[in-house]
């Protein structure tokens, strides 16, 4: 079941996202004559002709190309995680994708091929997910980052600058970046978009100008907090040197893992849709309420809602029993974490403060469930943790526009990356 199958006509034409989303990378099932994606578990490939597979084998190094055939080795390629890389890249419009172990195997993945082109230098926008600040900052990579915010990108870049990295709406912030402006500013150095928290229902990069969308496929790609993965969506060219990286430093999703993620990206638009309603919902509540100083909730829409309380958000985090209190996001359930504790605590706390990650701000990956349910262990939760420093709506500032409503006092936006709360 591992030899390619040409794809009917109807896949090669303009479909809806959601048509994409339960058929790419699918569409040779039926004449397999299996309803689900198989499952290639092989690590390896028999083969008599090892001249034959001496030939791929070179082809491959010197390409980067995926073999014609069967794979001649797991780490080099795998037919059930190909479906998923071939599914993802038709989500995000890109021509390829190539799928890691984990979103920042795939983050490492992308500095590699521009470093080993003598171009260590990246020009970098806070808030980032904590991990890919880092890592960009410790240059464990040999690599060199400058900070800057979207309108400095421009002066930032150096003759020997590699990349440029924006993750909109940013974690956990949800600060947004104008994708074009910043591609405009990016010159022919290539932009990388995290995507993991709009994923393609909300916003596709490559339309924007970005080269590279990347994705921690852990969180909403999955669906379920059971599978851990990343993947970059791109162009051919830049797809061959990944997957040359990737063959080298053994950093390979697993079969089992493409296959959860091809499953979860067939649901991947009703779950976003239907959690981002409910997440905008929630926003709207917590903007009213005096226990809370602030909420921030992406123009774009989206599942994910942030907010600073005025009392303690550990006792607000302890108090939930619906909510899960975890790090991740992306789940069919609800998760609620303190970033400067946990996903954003390997950055430095200046840093950290300076991108808008205060000590009271708490990160809520909104799921499916119901929106009655969530406000009621939600507000209990708050009360256990606001002592007496709740404030009335009306001493709070700022303003929040939520996708399709006009401005609304005592809500704030989250903030466009540049500007510091």
């Amino acid at each position: 079941m591992s030899e390619p199958v040409a794809l009917p006509l109807s896949a090669t034409l303009p479909r809806a996202l959601a048509t994409e989303a339960v058929h790419a990378g699918r569409e040779d099932l039926a004449r397999l004559g299996v309803h689900a994606a198989p499952i290639d578990l092989s690590t390896t490939y028999p083969s008599y002709d090892t001249r034959d597979e001496a030939a791929r084998i070179d082809e491959f190094a010197t390409t980067g190309a995926r073999p014609e055939g069967p794979p001649v080795y797991a780490r080099l390629d795998n037919p059930t995680t190909a479906r998923f890389e071939t599914a993802l890249a038709r989500l995000e419009g890109t021509e390829s994708a190539v799928a890691f172990a984990s979103g920042m195997a795939a983050l490492t993945a992308v500095l590699l091929v521009r470093s080993g082109l003598g171009l260590r230098h990246v020009v970098a926008v806070r808030p980032l997910y904590g991990c890919s600040d880092h890592l960009l900052t410790a240059g464990l990579l040999g690599t060199e980052v400058t900070w800057t915010d979207p309108a400095g990108i421009a002066d930032a870049i150096r003759p020997d600058t590699g990349l440029v990295m924006v993750e909109t709406p940013a974690n956990p912030t949800l600060a947004e970046v104008d994708i074009a402006a910043v591609a405009h500013a990016c010159g022919s150095i290539p932009l990388l978009v995290d995507n993991t928290f709009a994923t393609p229902v909300l916003q596709r990069p490559v339309e924007h100008g970005a080269r590279l969308v990347l994705h921690s496929a852990t969180k909403y790609l999955g669906g379920h907090g059971d599978v851990l993965g990343g993947v970059v969506a791109c162009d051919e060219e830049f797809a061959r040197k990944l997957r040359q990286v990737r063959f080298a430093t053994g950093g390979v999703l697993h079969p089992m893992a493409g296959y959860l993620l091809l499953r979860g990206l067939s649901t991947l638009p009703v779950r976003v849709r239907a959690a981002s309603a409910t997440a905008a919902d929630l926003a709207r509540r917590l903007a009213t309420d005096p226990r809370i100083a602030r909420v921030y909730y992406p123009g774009i829409g989206g599942a994910m809602v942030s907010f600073e309380v005025y009392g303690d958000p550990h006792e607000v985090i302890a108090g939930v029993r619906l909510i899960t209190p975890a790090v991740s996001l992306g789940s069919v359930d609800t998760l609620i974490q303190h970033p400067a504790s946990i996903s954003h605590r390997i950055v430095p706390e200046g840093d950290r403060r300076s991108a808008g990650v205060s000590d009271r701000l708490l990160r809520m990956s909104v799921g499916l469930e119901d929106v009655e349910d969530l406000w009621r262990d939600l507000t209990e939760a708050l009360s256990a943790g606001s002592g007496r420093e709740s404030r009335s709506p009306e001493s709070r500032t700022g303003v929040l526009t939520t996708p399709g409503t006009a401005p609304r006092t005592a809500l704030r936006t989250a903030p466009p990356t540049g500007s510091r709360t």
